[in-house]
């Protein structure tokens, strides 16, 4: 699976509503910046050390190497982690608690910045620390935000985004009835219509809040609290349900994560795929796909129009241990500037935060998903910035997968689900 990968294509996947600026669980006094490490050592230049997930796409060292050689008393060491998500994680978290000051700089997907910022873990990208965001896409600058203080700066972002059979659908659908409507094409030609990520883990997650979200619901009110019990909300988790058992939804679906749901379009079994833009490349080159020149993009369908995808990416943040946090801070903004997210965007299709990238024509000459993808991190919701995300993911896909198999009703999954969010703390 993609989920906070540092992968060569697009690292993965988000969640749920409103970004939560007023989460329970708040930050120590630490991360205020009044007294404690987050005041300290604000003037300190000298050499540091970025922490980050497995250098796949051979992007860190480059830029790395760009900097030293601009910077020869500043110098940058890449500590570079495993690519797996809970390990970088547990990594982050065991170093933060032993207050090292070596983690200088940190690669932090956007589900852990509530957690870290809340525990005090993250130095305030305020005052002299400021980070200007103004360029950036705005829901990813609320990824990076807790209880209204920016605490990690964009660095790459992600989007859901559809992808239909162009040669049996001259026009995409936009919104999810249409869609629909639209199954009896792929019945005719004996494939499965619609599929997304469904099996019980992080993806569905993702794929249930996208489709709460686009039905007008929410999963989590501004004041951290369930909002599962609303019209909307229950329609969103139906239009799946509903898909699944009148079979639109193919039976197997409910076992794809990213990888069985790309073999499937590529395969040619199914005619529409709401998944991330790594699939394009894939798609259009590999060997046994069927679909290389049958396939078009578009955003995600939503109630009257694009629908909500949830935000995948990571961020940029400074740790309140660290002995030279000004030349730390220097080393985000270059780490998100713009010469920088074009070479994401080119080395390792790694989606930038700035807005002006996304019509940058010799981008997307070489990316043609660029336009879609900003319709959709546009339009999309930030994953919830809560310290209690595992909890809540836990009990969005458990009660979400139930509903979809049938073995709950679709209001006493909701209400199952409330209950357990509550309980976790949000």
């Amino acid at each position: 699976m993609r989920y906070g990968k540092r992968l060569g294509p697009l690292a993965a996947a988000g969640v749920l509503t409103l970004a939560l600026a007023s989460c329970s669980g708040g930050g120590s006094t630490d991360a205020g910046g009044a007294s404690g490490p987050a005041s300290e050592n604000l003037d300190g230049h000298g050499p540091i050390t970025y922490v980050q997930g497995k250098d796949n796409s051979n992007v860190v060292r480059p830029l790395i190497k760009k900097w030293n050689e601009a910077h020869p008393d500043e110098k940058v060491t890449f500590k570079e982690q495993t690519d797996q998500a809970d390990q970088q994680h547990d990594d982050l978290v065991q170093n933060f608690q032993a207050k090292n000051s070596e983690y200088d700089v940190v690669d932090v997907d956007v589900i852990w910045t509530a957690e870290f910022a809340a525990k005090g873990w993250l130095q305030p990208l305020k005052d002299s620390m400021a980070v200007d965001t103004s360029a950036m896409l705005e829901p990813t600058v609320k990824s990076g935000t807790y209880n209204g203080t920016l605490y990690a700066a964009p660095q790459t972002s992600d989007g859901g985004i559809l992808y239909y059979r162009k040669d049996l659908v001259k026009t995409p659908p936009k919104t999810w009835d249409e869609m629909m409507g639209m199954c009896s094409i792929a019945k005719k030609h004996d494939m499965g219509c619609y599929a997304g990520q469904f099996a019980k883990y992080e993806g569905l997650t993702v794929n249930t809040a996208e489709a709460i979200n686009s039905a007008g619901g929410s999963i989590l009110g501004d004041d951290g609290k369930p909002t599962l019990d609303t019209p909307e909300a229950k329609a969103g988790l139906e239009n799946l349900v509903k898909a699944y058992q009148d079979g639109n939804i193919p039976k197997q679906a409910i076992t794809y994560q990213e990888e069985q749901g790309r073999q499937a379009f590529e395969a040619g079994n199914l005619m529409f795929l709401r998944n991330w833009p790594y699939v394009y490349n894939l798609a259009k080159t590999d060997a046994s796909s069927k679909v290389k020149d049958k396939f078009g993009l578009a955003p995600l369908p939503g109630k009257d129009g694009p629908g909500a995808s949830s935000l995948g990416g990571h961020n940029i943040a400074v740790s309140v241990y660290s002995k030279n946090k000004a030349t730390a801070h220097d080393f985000v903004e270059f780490m998100t500037s713009p010469d920088t997210e074009k070479f994401y965007a080119t080395q390792g299709s790694l989606a930038p935060v700035l807005t002006d990238l996304y019509d940058d024509q010799e981008l997307v000459k070489q990316l043609p998903y660029l336009p879609v993808l900003k319709t959709s991190i546009a339009n999309a919701v930030p994953r919830p910035v809560t310290p209690f995300y595992p909890a809540v993911s836990k009990a969005i896909q458990e009660n979400a997968y139930a509903a979809i198999k049938g073995d709950k009703t679709v209001d006493q999954a909701l209400q199952d689900m409330a209950d357990a969010i509550s309980s976790a703390g949000a």
